[in-house]
């Protein structure tokens, strides 16, 4: 999928992948990837900084652990975050249906 296809979705597909539970960064970007069968894989260097933008935003929490003798942060969605994401999928399903309207199949006169 061309990355220009998702701009202005990235905080709704972000948020999405933390609807589950806490992840830590990469594995945010790994439910993204496998939730579309591959379609969207985003570099890191999207998805860590998006990440870092809706924690100060408030719409995430982040926390610090050691797993394996490596730090990494763990990320959740906070009760505003929850929000925006309903919010998210109302205005996708709102753009979605105006784009398919206007894409939608038509049948075309046959020519000769």
């Amino acid at each position: 999928m061309r990355a220009e296809a998702l701009k202005g979705h990235l905080d709704g597909l972000l948020l999405a992948a933390l609807e589950d539970g806490p992840r830590h960064g990469y594995a945010v970007k790994e439910a993204l990837r496998d939730t579309t069968q591959g379609r969207i894989d985003l570099p890191t260097g999207t998805v860590y900084p998006a990440l870092h933008r809706l924690e100060r935003a408030g719409l995430i929490t982040g926390s610090w652990s050691v797993v394996g003798g490596r730090r990494r942060r763990t990320y959740e969605l906070t009760g505003d975050g929850r929000a925006a994401l309903i919010g998210e999928r109302a205005g996708w399903q709102e753009f979605a249906s105006a784009v398919t309207a206007a894409l939608g199949t038509r049948s075309w006169p046959a020519t000769s």
